[in-house]
């Protein structure tokens, strides 16, 4: 069992910077690939960024590439979603997920593949 808590989120204008956290509980947090989506409202769910279980490997949305970066840290048990240059519509609930993995450079970007969601942090970019 794995537990997500996003934190960060806030009022920003355009063109600004947020970070927002995810800390996991459980003792196996390294096992889990991790991802960030989002939704607006009105709107879908939409895939932001994924990670590898160790890290090394990153894939982002089109609509995010080059201006949000996805680390972590295993030791901390926390993932982060570093946004800059923020648009107004990067406006939505922004939520983590943690999916088990096998193999250790494995991501996922499918939200169905995903096991255990955290409970969403409000990013609102004024215009």
């Amino acid at each position: 069992q794995v537990q997500l808590v996003e934190s960060g989120g806030g009022l920003v204008q355009a063109g600004g910077s947020l970070r927002l956290s995810c800390a996991a509980s459980g003792r196996t947090f390294s096992m889990y690939a991790m991802g960030w989506f989002r939704q607006a409202p009105g709107k879908e769910r939409e895939f932001v960024a994924a990670m590898s279980r160790n890290g090394g490997r990153t894939y982002y949305s089109d609509s995010v590439k080059g201006r949000f970066t996805f680390s972590r840290d295993n030791a901390k048990n926390t993932v982060y979603l570093q946004m800059n240059s923020l648009k107004h519509e990067d406006t939505a609930i922004y939520y983590c997920a943690a999916g088990q993995v096998y193999y250790s450079d494995s991501y996922i970007y499918t939200a169905e593949e995903y096991d255990y969601w955290g409970q969403g942090t409000q990013v609102t970019v004024s215009s």
